[in-house]
């Protein structure tokens, strides 16, 4: 049994690439067929409420006040066991961190457990702690920390569990999902694995060096798909096919794997790199029409952010600047949207030297609260004037509820280093702030001035 830690840094991106086995494919694919109505609020929706989108792509997710996404990959063990190995995936943003020496530090224990009838769970604990340099790195909302635990078992079905509890705050997150441990015999494939980094083995007794991508997404116009799957005790050479549909259930892929069959365990990586127009659901299927393993993936427009329908992206951009870079998206066809994604991307980007684009994390971010915070007029809350505000040059310092009593109520919002004051006012008495002529054009030139979410 073994458990790591990775925490995924800023300055440079998790490398993908094949140590061993062969390589099945590495290949783009296109979307097959019309897309559907776009519907923005309902994206919004999706961005928000990833928990319901990672539930239905079959992870673990976590209830509670400690969020994370997890999966469970299942491989050949020792003998005739089997091993699993949990993947969880965390933000920083999701513990409470305090100050150690020169920097911030979060303690926290994870508990799995794999329970099934008439058979003693096997429950694995520990106490851990995450550490960062500066404040901001508290408050990341990307995928920062990966946890990783291997459980051999027997074959069986489980009731997988995890668990992790804040120390610093006693809050708790746990997830549950009934899972199917397989048994491996000869001539068997495993599940379709998808992953960050992995060496293949050749034997049972030997470990695998993995690290899953639990949440299983891959970033629109620029990552690689890295899937894994293994071939047990095959007695001579064999094929099995592999292809990946997408929402509609059209083929965007197919191949073939080939196994020798000169080793016990025989290792198949294949890439697939989303370059055409991949948004969305995909579905990976290995094995034939009565044997088939499975495992789904995301397309969307960041690992971050839950955005898969392109013309919705252009409408959440309303606010982020950039005026001609979001209307080149907007009037890109089909065929160049992920090169124009691309473009836009780098271009925006405020600091080349990481792999994030901090502005779109940033005002992403800001979308997430403004539509929560400011949700009692009505609409979606990033669609109002507050929303606006708040996402254009952030949380006021002093925010004043001025209402006299004949001409409606006002709220202002201080903000010290612009030396600015906004008042936004509800003429209709109904709680539908706006801001007043002059507080508009006091915003928009405070905008310009500070570095914002695109600058």
């Amino acid at each position: 049994m073994s458990l790591f830690i990775i925490l995924r840094p800023r300055a440079a991106a998790v490398a993908l690439f094949v140590l061993a086995g062969s390589v099945a494919g590495c290949t783009s694919w296109q979307r097959v067929g019309t897309p559907g109505e776009t519907n923005p609020e309902q994206t919004l929706t999706e961005l928000f409420n990833t928990t319901a989108v990672y539930g239905r792509l079959g992870r673990l997710v976590a209830t509670g006040q400690v969020p994370f996404v997890g999966t469970v990959a299942f491989v050949a063990g020792r003998a005739d066991s089997t091993l699993a190995i949990i993947g969880i995936s965390l933000e920083n943003r999701a513990f409470a961190f305090q100050r150690e020496g020169t920097g911030y530090a979060a303690k926290y224990r994870v508990e799995y457990e794999m329970r099934r009838g008439g058979a003693a769970p096997v429950i694995i604990g520990r106490d851990e702690t995450v550490r960062v340099a500066a404040f901001e790195e508290t408050l990341r909302t990307d995928e920062s920390i990966l946890l990783q635990q291997n459980m051999t078992v027997a074959p069986g079905t489980y009731a997988v569990t995890v668990r992790i509890r804040d120390i610093g705050n006693t809050q708790t997150g746990t997830a549950t999902r009934e899972l199917v441990a397989p048994s491996f015999p000869p001539g068997s494939v495993t599940s379709p694995i998808l992953a960050y980094q992995v060496s293949g083995r050749g034997t049972r007794d030997d470990s695998l060096p993995i690290v899953l991508n639990s949440r299983g997404t891959v970033a629109y116009g620029g990552d690689t798909l890295l899937v894994y799957v293994e071939g047990n005790g095959f007695t001579g050479a064999s094929k099995v096919p592999v292809q990946v549909r997408d929402e509609s259930d059209s083929v965007i892929y197919r191949d073939t794997l080939r196994f020798t069959g000169t080793r016990p365990i025989e290792s198949q990586i294949i890439r697939l790199a989303p370059d055409s127009a991949p948004l969305g659901q995909l579905e990976i299927i290995v094995g034939g029409d009565t044997d088939t393993r499975r495992a789904s993936a995301l397309v969307s427009f960041s690992q971050s952010w839950v955005v898969t329908n392109f013309d919705d992206l252009v409408a959440l951009l309303r606010y982020f600047g950039h005026t001609e870079r979001v209307d080149m998206l907007r009037q890109a066809r089909a065929g160049d949207r992920a090169q124009q994604w691309r473009d836009f991307y780098r271009a925006t980007d405020p600091n080349t030297g990481t792999p994030e684009n901090e502005g779109l994390q940033q005002y992403f971010a800001r979308l997430v609260v403004a539509n929560t915070r400011f949700r009692d007029e009505g609409i979606a809350g990033w669609r109002t004037d507050r929303g606006e505000v708040f996402i254009g040059i952030g949380e006021p310092d002093e925010i004043f509820d001025a209402s006299p009593r004949q001409q409606g109520r006002f709220l202002v919002w201080g903000y010290n280093d612009l030396r600015i004051r906004l008042t936004f006012q509800d003429q209709s008495g109904f709680g539908r702030y706006r801001l007043t002529p002059q507080s508009r054009s006091d915003f928009e030139r405070a905008r310009t001035r500070v570095f914002r979410p695109g600058t």
